[in-house]
């Protein structure tokens, strides 16, 4: 099947503000909104209404709206929850703006994560990270995979790469893990070549 587009042409922002300017289309963000921030931030908060005593949660972050949003509900509940977002070692944009505190962007990064694929944090979520989440971490493309490939087939759940991305912390041990840990999964958008790649690895 042929991509709808090509990432070295074009951004998903520029076609996005063609898409506005020649129809008149109302854009909903991914991630750099604040009703996004908090629609995606209900993630953690009912994972929190089941189990208020974690001592850790791991988050995906490519844009940083479930980021931030799951760190601002696991802090309102329980501020000694230590959050750590996690992203791919080929799109580490986050990683190093959180720890430089300067914004980082990284173009089209070959993660098979392709949700974590947005340039940068957003001008609302990078300054959110920085103040609630308590630490980033990376991890390898080989991670990822087996993640994927742990949930497929022992826990009979179709979750996309991107959505995966705590667990292949933790499963790796790219994280230094503490007491009860919790990990946000989401999403289940892989195409078809991506599923066969990740099944056939």
């Amino acid at each position: 099947m042929r991509p709808l587009y090509n990432p070295d042409e074009k951004t998903r922002e520029d076609i996005s503000e063609e898409l506005l300017s020649n129809h008149g289309y109302t854009l909903v963000p991914p991630y750099d909104h604040i009703n996004i921030v908090a629609g995606q931030g209900t993630a953690a908060f009912e994972l929190f209404e089941k189990e208020t005593a974690l001592d850790m949660l791991l988050v995906p972050c490519g844009g940083g709206g479930l980021l931030s949003g799951s760190a601002i509900a696991a802090k309102g509940v329980n501020p000694r929850c230590r959050v750590v977002g996690i992203e791919p070692e080929l799109a580490d944009d986050a990683t190093r703006s959180f720890h430089t505190g300067t914004l980082h962007t990284v173009k089209n990064p070959p993660t098979i994560a392709d949700g974590t694929r947005t340039p940068s944090l957003g001008k609302l979520t990078f300054p959110l990270v920085r103040q609630y989440v308590d630490d980033m971490q990376t991890v390898s493309e080989k991670a990822i995979i087996e993640a994927v490939q742990f949930l497929f087939y022992r826990m009979k759940l179709v979750v996309e790469p991107s959505g995966a991305l705590g667990l292949a912390a933790l499963l790796s041990k790219a994280v230094k893990l503490e007491g009860r840990i919790g990990v946000i999964l989401s999403g289940g958008n892989m195409d078809r070549q991506t599923i066969i790649h990740i099944l056939g690895t």
